[in-house]
Parts: structure tokens; sequence; C-alpha cells
């Protein structure tokens, strides 16, 4: 099962916080998967397609708690990708045209209603729920061993902002996204995906993120130590390397033999142990010197050849 389905199967399964929360849910499901027909005056039939098991049990099951409707269900298997697909229809029956109201599909006067029902999202439980119902209905969340991203994907563009506003509100940096006629409500960072999964109830998920992340973070504190003791190491060698040209330049024009002895000394050590870091070819010297201490007498070579 992929991180998004047990993400969506997780939420699918949560406790209603109010009496109102179960409608809230369903209100974002239907919204956000759901097809509206009209067939004339006061007939209509609500169509929801899903590929996901938590969506249709979802819908089911509050559509017979909330609503009191009947219900069809259909699966049908596709050939082409190999999975299933849920097809769940309210069908015209009386009491229908208000549940789509109650929704928030519809106002009052039959007209579709654009952005999140107010109504619907009064208490602050609820608008947690609605969120709730929106990762269920249309959610994404990456694997966190690869990448932090959530998103929603909705049709419409006031309901995406007004969905994005509603996790603004709990603190998350939630942005809007056009993507080929839809739109796109996404989070970015592990910080904000943690902070949105937790405010809906996505408690075993969280756990998941948080240790992904902190695998994340072990990984890449030994890779910026690996790639620093690497760049240390070739820094190392390249000088090292170069003093050797200078004692190789001092050895050609005759003048190895008029050092002074603690240049001289250095000379002999460099040769002998042209591997070493100045640190450590310090530490071998009797008594042992400073990196500093070498390195100085490294810029004197310097200077005599300068002359």
């Amino acid at each position: 099962m992929s991180y998004t389905a047990e993400v969506r199967d997780e939420l699918s399964r949560c406790e209603p916080a109010c009496e109102y929360c179960d409608l809230a849910t369903l209100a974002a499901l239907v919204r956000v998967c759901g097809t509206l027909s009209i067939a004339g005056p006061g007939r209509y039939r609500l169509t929801v397609a899903t590929e996901t098991g938590a969506v249709a049990r979802t819908m089911i099951n509050l559509a017979h708690k909330m609503l009191k409707l009947r219900t069809e269900f259909t699966v049908r298997r596709s050939v082409l990708h190999k999975v299933r697909n849920y097809l769940i229809a309210l069908p015209d029956q009386p009491g229908l045209d208000k549940a789509l109201v109650l929704l928030g599909v519809l106002d009052r006067q039959g007209g579709l209603v654009q952005g999140v029902p107010r109504h619907v999202v009064a208490r602050p439980c609820c608008r947690l729920s609605f969120i709730r119902g929106a990762l269920i209905a249309g959610g994404f969340v990456a694997d966190p061993r690869g990448d932090f991203h959530l998103e929603v994907a909705v049709s419409g563009e006031r309901l995406a902002r007004d969905l994005a506003r509603l996790m603004r509100e709990i603190g998350v940096n939630a942005r809007v996204n056009r993507r080929r006629g839809a739109y796109a409500v996404y989070v970015k960072s592990a910080e904000d995906v943690r902070t949105l999964l937790h405010a809906v109830g996505a408690e075993r998920s969280v756990r998941i993120l948080e240790d992904a992340r902190a695998m994340k973070s072990v990984k890449n504190d030994v890779n910026r130590k690996v790639n620093a003791e690497l760049a240390n190491q070739t820094r190392s060698a390249g000088a090292a390397q170069h003093q050797l040209e200078l004692i190789a330049e001092l050895e050609a024009r005759g003048l190895r033999g008029t050092l002074p002895q603690a240049l001289s000394e250095f000379c002999d050590l460099r040769e002998a142990y042209p591997d070493l870091s100045l640190r450590d070819l310090g530490a071998m010297c009797d008594p042992p010197l400073s990196k500093s201490a070498l390195y100085h007498r490294v810029l004197r070579l310097e200077k005599l050849l300068a002359e």
C-alpha cells in the first residue's frame, strides 16, 4: 500500500469531534470527486467515481448515516491500468435536493455553490473535518522517504482558494497552483505536511513521516561529514604537492643546502611523508609543531623563491 493510500485509509477511520463533523467530511468528499447531473427541475443525480476504497467506504457510510439516502454501488476493473474503479451514486429520490443544499453543493435557490459552504465549516472541528474529507477524496502525500509533498486536486478555483485558506488557519503554508484546467492545493515543507496530518488526525502517518525525516537527517549529516572530509583530503593533497614542487625548485636552483635548519627539517619531513597534512606533519616534529608554524615555513620557502 502506498503512503497516500495509508493516509487516506487512516483518515477515513477517524471519529467525528461533533455531530456535524461527518457532514463536513461528506461535503468535502462530494465537492472534490463528485459529479452532479441535472435531469430537470428538482431532479438530480450525484455520482462519485474513485479508485480508492477509503473514499467509497466513507461515501457510502456517511450517505446512509447522515442523509438516510439510497445509494447505488458499482465496481469496475480497468483492464488497461489493472485497478478497481468504484462508482457510488445517489440517484434521484425524495430528499436528495435538500441533501444537496445541506452538503453545500446547491444553495437554497438551486444554484451551484462555488467555494467552501460557510454553514458546513462553521465550527473549528468541522473545518478540520472538511480538510480531512478533501484529503480522503483527492489528496496525494508523497512517500516521506523521498520527498515531502502534499496536495489536493480540485476542479474550481474558488474551492481551491477556500481550502487553502482553511489550511492556513491551522498554521499550514498552503498554496494554489493551476494544472491543466484544474487546481491543486499543495504543501511543500516537511513541517507543514506534519502539522496538517497531525491536525486532521493521521497520527500513524505522522510517525512514519517523522521516522523518515529523522533517517534523512542522519543520512544528510553523514554525507556532509564525508564530503567535508573528502574536500579536506583534496585540499591537503593539493597543498602537499605544491610544497613538494617548492622543494624541487629549491633543488634546481641550488638553494637546498643554504636553507636554515628549520626550513631544511621541514623539507626533509615533507619528502619523507608526502601524503600527510600539515597538522599531522607537525605532530611528527620534535618538539611537535602547530599547523600554523609549518605553514609559516612554507611561506618562507615561497618568499625565498620569489626573491
